[in-house]
């Protein structure tokens, strides 16, 4: 009877003391709890977060960024700088996985940036706007122009003035809809990222854009990675995806150098770390096989 006793005087003072910590029942801002918050506690997540309140859109941005491992160690070295589209789920999969990909690929490291709205509430999250053009058979759609102007006018200037990021070596990652505004940007903005990687890509609204021709560009480096799986339960974006691919991959007037990735497999979402991974060993295949080759001298120099 003393231990039943005990134990509910344990609860009851529990439940007291954290119903008095936060009366309302509301989860703690950052404003609320500037010194903690959970992200600290993921190493794989280490970095920082502000809110980016775009004039151009006229909407808020909630912007996630992931350090390189051992970022306050290296003072003098710039990263190359991934941004993630549709953040608000892809930055907690891939800006972690990413240390994986360092890890056991040999990907470089990077500074990993999630655009992210702040839930999935159509009346908060507006990619259905931002990753589209505009078209009649949709209720909303026709913000990608602005969006993008976002990117080049307001985000990358904000990250690339508060995180030690090598603006030669942007990636834009999209998925889905995130890949339709992936393809917008490489035919209308080519030179603004170095690289792209589109999974899944909707194509849709307006397929024949990215059929046409795309706008100059400066840079003799651009590359763009489409990745495309088989068992997509939208069972047209792989016809649409391998149709793009075919007209492209010959085509002298391409500003970037094409990689396609067929996911024998893959679905539309959960393959996500996996379109990643491919998009990301294809764009830094250089720098892999130098990191290879290096680590071999290291071995060879360690066995004598």
């Amino acid at each position: 009877m003393k231990h039943y006793l005990l134990g509910a005087l344990v609860t009851i003072v529990l439940a007291a003391a954290l119903t008095g910590c936060h009366s309302d029942n509301k989860p703690r801002t950052r404003e609320e709890s500037p010194t903690v918050t959970p992200l600290d506690f993921l190493p794989a997540l280490k970095g920082d977060y502000f809110r980016l309140d775009s004039e151009i859109v006229g909407r808020p941005y909630h912007i996630y960024v992931r350090y390189p491992e051992g970022y306050e160690d290296h003072p003098d070295r710039q990263y190359p700088v991934i941004y993630l589209l549709d953040g608000d789920s892809l930055f907690p999969i891939l800006a972690a996985n990413h240390l994986f990909l360092h890890y056991d690929d040999l990907v470089p490291d990077a500074i990993v940036v999630g655009i992210a709205y702040g839930g999935f509430d159509p009346s908060i999250n507006w990619r259905d706007v931002d990753f589209s053009t505009p078209t009649e058979s949709r209720d909303r759609s026709g913000g990608a122009a602005n969006f993008h102007l976002f990117l080049e006018r307001e985000l990358l200037p904000a990250v690339e003035s508060r995180y030690r990021a090598d603006a030669r070596h942007r990636i834009l990652y999209g998925q889905s809809l995130g890949g339709f505004m992936v393809l917008y940007s490489a035919f209308n903005h080519p030179d603004l990222f170095w690289g792209r990687i589109a999974g899944n890509p909707s194509f849709q609204p307006d397929m024949e854009q990215f059929f046409a021709t795309p706008a100059e560009a400066a840079r003799d480096d651009l590359l763009l990675v489409l990745s495309s799986a088989q068992a997509d339960r939208f069972r047209q974006k792989p016809e649409r995806a391998r149709a793009w691919h075919e007209y492209w991959r010959d085509r002298p007037n391409a500003p970037w150098d094409i990689h396609f990735n067929r996911m024998e497999t893959g679905t539309h979402a959960a393959n996500s770390p996996d379109i990643y991974r491919y998009g990301l060993r294809q764009i830094f295949r250089e720098e892999i096989e130098t990191a290879r080759r290096q680590a071999a001298r290291r071995e060879a120099s360690a066995g004598h």
